[in-house]
């Protein structure tokens, strides 16, 4: 295997399902009307699969539809017959990466290499460097912002 540590492995394999993505979908890429050359569009496609998966592995907590978001961005490059397919491999594979980002066993490091940080701000207005949980991305001591943040979800969304 190429890579060392587990930042990097986690790239390795983000890096992955973007190029699964985009190799499933390459074939079904049509020029846009207006578009200068199929390269472009195929490029932009590409890109769009490795951004909405570089998004995806950093900001879990606030990518709440990563498929659909990754759908929306490529769905003109792709023919009408073709659209179903499309959001069918794209769910997949946005799946997949979900899923093998939660078993991950959290590392203190971002995709990036960085160091992951709670996402609350300190009494000072300075973030807090503590290292968040897992699960909703602030330390013990901010526990209670999570709570506020799922009821404020709920709120809106009745």
């Amino acid at each position: 295997m190429c890579c060392h540590t587990i930042s990097e492995r986690k790239g390795c394999v983000m890096y992955q399902f973007s190029r699964g993505i985009y190799r499933e979908l390459a074939p079904y890429v049509e020029r846009r009307n207006g578009g200068r050359h199929l390269h472009e569009d195929h490029m932009y496609v590409l890109h769009a699969c490795e951004s909405a998966v570089k998004r995806l592995a950093s900001d879990r907590q606030y990518f709440a539809r990563p498929a659909r978001t990754l759908f929306c961005d490529v769905r003109t490059y792709f023919p009408v017959g073709r659209q179903e397919q499309v959001y069918s491999v794209i769910t997949r594979y946005m799946t997949l990466a979900d899923e093998f980002l939660a078993a991950l066993p959290p590392a203190g490091c971002d995709a990036d290499g960085n160091p992951v940080q709670c996402r609350a701000m300190t009494r000072k207005g300075t973030a807090c460097q503590r290292t968040p949980l897992a699960r909703n991305g602030y330390c013990p001591s901010h526990q209670h912002l999570a709570d506020t943040e799922h009821a404020e979800a709920h709120a809106l969304a009745a």
